[in-house]
């Protein structure tokens, strides 16, 4: 199997791109693909997991007032889910609550939904146990089923309650945990409309893909592991990539002075048994 250019220089194996094609994102384009890598590459995920979607959205340039069709990276829920459980002071949800129920004809379609959905989620500050809670309508929430119509898409018409209690618990945990970005998740904004500024060509070509650790790196990394006694299995957790190879160069310093931490605790165990 022969790589596109643009996959060829992220370094990503013919088996890894294979997988992302036919697999995490079925019928993406390659350069969609490479950005999702990106996204990935630069948050320090692995993007093997899946932690973000590629939407097809409808972008429209703000300055010309034109627009198109394009897949947007969006982190799923359960990224968010897995960042604030990291954090390590998540303390659960609770089950979600809903407002009245609302029967409504959007384009021409008989609707019922309900009319809000609150979601609480708790956070350990300290000895205190602090809650966040949102409140999210439907009618505000809802993707329709084109950027033309106000009839609610197949999965926002077929799980009006599901889909409503995603985008409730994905602002709950951005007020919990500021940290995790203030981009919305791929089930908030499927089927929506974004407006973006243009940017000239000029500052596209400035844009580089992320570079990898060296084979270089990588031996020096073994060999500091080897000499700490740490096992490669930890620099990865560390990193929350699968192999090394996948991890980008920026990370390098970062790593060694983990393993340098780590040898150096060992030195004062030892000195101290003496």
């Amino acid at each position: 199997m022969s790589l596109p250019s643009i996959i060829q220089s992220r370094g990503i194996s013919t088996e890894v791109f294979s997988a992302l094609k036919n697999s995490l994102f079925p019928g993406a384009s390659d350069e969609s693909v490479a950005m999702a890598w990106d996204y990935c590459a630069a948050r320090g995920l692995d993007v093997m997991l899946k932690p973000v979607h590629l939407v097809p959205m409808y972008v429209k340039d703000k300055n010309t007032g034109q627009g198109s069709m394009r897949d947007v990276v969006m982190p799923g829920i359960g990224l968010y889910r897995i960042q604030a459980d990291r954090a390590g002071n998540y303390a659960g949800m609770s089950a979600p609550s809903f407002g009245p129920d609302i029967v409504q004809i959007l384009g021409g379609i008989e609707v019922a939904f309900p009319e809000w959905c609150e979601i609480t989620v708790s956070k350990l500050i300290g000895d205190r146990l602090v809650t966040f809670t949102a409140r999210e309508y439907w009618i505000e929430n809802y993707a329709t089923a084109g950027k033309d119509s106000s009839a609610p898409n197949a999965m926002w018409k077929k799980r009006p309650r599901g889909q409503l209690v995603k985008c409730a618990e994905a602002q709950a945990l951005r007020k919990g945990w500021p940290e995790l970005g203030a981009q919305p998740t791929a089930e908030e904004m499927e089927g929506k409309e974004i407006d973006i500024t243009s940017v000239s060509s000029v500052e596209r070509t400035k844009a580089k893909p992320v570079e990898l650790l060296s084979v270089d790196q990588i031996q020096e990394i073994k060999t500091a592991c080897e000499f700490a006694d740490v096992e490669e299995s930890a620099v990865l957790k560390f990193c929350e990539y699968e192999t090394m190879e996948c991890i980008p160069g920026a990370r390098f310093d970062g790593i060694m002075k983990k393993i340098k931490k780590k040898l150096e605790q060992s030195q004062v165990i030892e000195a101290e048994k003496e």
